[in-house]
């Protein structure tokens, strides 16, 4: 009975965050640093959640955080997503057979 309590709260939570800015929200935003910020939430998003698996998904934290180093250079460098995903694959697999 818990279970089904909890994914109601979860639902309920979802269901608000989504529909909360649709009725609320109905003119459009002007505010420079509001739209900035609504700019970088999915990025700020997407590491939240891809940061902590880089460094607990790895054998060894000491691959993790050298894989972490290469894709931060080589995003710096303009590569796209897909060849900075590939390459710290193939570092990850490296260091792992090496640590």
């Amino acid at each position: 009975m818990k279970t089904f309590f909890y994914i109601f709260i979860a639902w309920g939570v979802s269901y608000l965050i989504r529909v909360l800015p649709l009725t609320l929200i109905r003119k459009p935003i002007k505010n420079r640093f509001i739209k900035s910020f609504l700019h970088y939430v999915p990025y700020v998003t997407l590491s939240v959640m891809t940061f902590p698996s880089i460094m607990n998904d790895t054998q060894s934290q000491v691959s993790g955080i050298i894989a972490f180093a290469v894709g931060i250079v080589l995003s710096y460098l303009n590569l796209g997503l897909f060849a900075v995903a590939i390459s710290c694959c193939a570092v990850v697999g490296i260091a792992e057979f090496f640590v």
